[in-house]
């Protein structure tokens, strides 16, 4: 069966097409500023990667390319050939545990949870009905971010706030990158067998640490928001909120405008004033720049105490899996966090930690705890998601 992952952004739009049950990848893209001068489109297929300038004023323009460029690729021959869409929805709330089949009520309820999204749910549901204005006999599938972190207690997602902004109003701890690190849960025990403690480190330009327990969540560094947590590429992580009308009062900015700066420039673009991206960062840091070498260190700090705090959870894990761009690529900021942990008895090989592409262990055969690099698949679960709810 051929299945669409898809990945809709507010001017962007992601896909995948697998071949299910085989899990195969036959082609990709990336739909990028829709609605913007300049927009344009690339696919890759067979080793080849294809730029394509279009003028896209919405999303549906972008789906109605797509669906033709699967045409003229030679991947399907006729619309009907898609036997099903997965949709990648940031917010469930606590409504959603797990992936759900697309219907009118579901539609609602993730239109309902937009004010706890504002800038991830209203481009998931302008993906979603993009297609079903081209595909309305589709079947369609939502994966939620927040299903996974559901199976935390009450007292891993409660804040100590007034009880009745919980009630009220939703207020508590979500999480996200649910569907990465159920993805890393799911690979590790194919690959060992049976559950095991895992604390998964996705780390990419957003990052979150999850301590996982008989394959669910029991806690997760990303709070009520994504910007909650350990320092990400142009997000602070945890911080003090009492600085905020401190910062308004100095800066005479309004709240909004210090929330973008808290989550567009802030973390490490904010710490260094090169870039957001840690090749950059890391290129500053060999370079002796000050700004970077604090950056990098404070980076690995933050993830290093979430680390700490949930093997402390966990009553000891069993293995770190590092995942997502920064946690797969960069071998040094492997090397700085896993060196902050050698107190407890986890050890880096060296050796296989500079191999590039490396997938698997990466500790010696001595460490207290395995830890591993695995690469993350998040269209591979939103496929695999739609493919055996289309098929119950």
């Amino acid at each position: 069966m051929k299945i669409l992952s898809v990945n809709a952004g507010s001017s962007s739009l992601k896909f995948t097409m697998l071949e299910l049950p085989e899990e195969k990848v036959i082609i990709s893209g990336t739909f990028e500023k829709i609605g913007l001068d300049d927009s344009f489109y690339t696919i890759k297929y067979n080793g080849n990667k294809d730029k394509k300038e279009a003028k896209l004023e919405n999303h549906t323009d972008a789906v109605k390319i797509l669906l033709d460029e699967l045409i003229n690729y030679k991947v399907i021959k006729s619309y009907d050939e898609i036997d099903g869409i997965g949709h990648r929805i940031v917010h469930g709330g606590d409504k959603y545990t797990e992936s759900v089949v697309i219907d009118d009520d579901v539609l609602k309820t993730v239109e309902d949870l937009v004010p706890l999204a504002p800038l991830h749910n209203p481009a998931n549901l302008v993906g979603i009905r993009s297609f079903k204005e081209v595909l309305p006999n589709t079947k369609m599938v939502a994966v939620f971010d927040t299903a996974f972190h559901q199976t935390m207690s009450k007292e891993e997602y409660l804040y100590a706030l007034p009880y009745e902004w919980y009630q009220r109003y939703g207020v508590r701890r979500y999480g996200f990158h649910g569907t990465s690190h159920r993805f890393i849960a799911t690979k590790m025990k194919e690959m060992l067998g049976e559950d095991k403690k895992i604390i998964s480190c996705h780390i990419g330009n957003g990052a979150s640490i999850c301590a996982i327990k008989d394959g669910k969540s029991i806690a997760t560094s990303m709070g009520f928001t994504p910007i909650a947590g350990v320092i990400m590429g142009t997000r602070c992580g945890d911080i003090d909120v009492g600085l905020l009308p401190y910062v308004m009062s100095q800066t005479k900015e309004k709240f909004d405008d210090v929330m973008t700066d808290l989550n567009k420039k802030s973390g490490v673009l904010g710490l260094t004033g090169v870039s957001s991206d840690m090749r950059d960062v890391e290129e500053g840091y060999n370079n002796k720049d000050e700004r970077c070498i604090t950056a990098l260190n404070m980076y690995a700090n933050k993830i290093v105490e979430y680390i700490s705090m949930y093997n402390t959870k966990l009553e000891g894990a069993d293995y770190i899996v590092f995942t997502a761009g920064v946690g797969e690529n960069s071998d040094l900021m492997r090397e700085l966090i896993i060196k902050r942990l050698e107190f407890m008895g986890v050890k880096l090989d060296s050796e296989k930690n500079h191999q590039r592409g490396i997938n698997g262990e990466i500790s010696t055969d001595d460490s207290s705890i395995k830890v591993y690099v695995i690469p993350t698949d998040e269209e591979l679960m939103i496929a695999k998601d739609t493919y055996n709810l289309i098929n119950e």
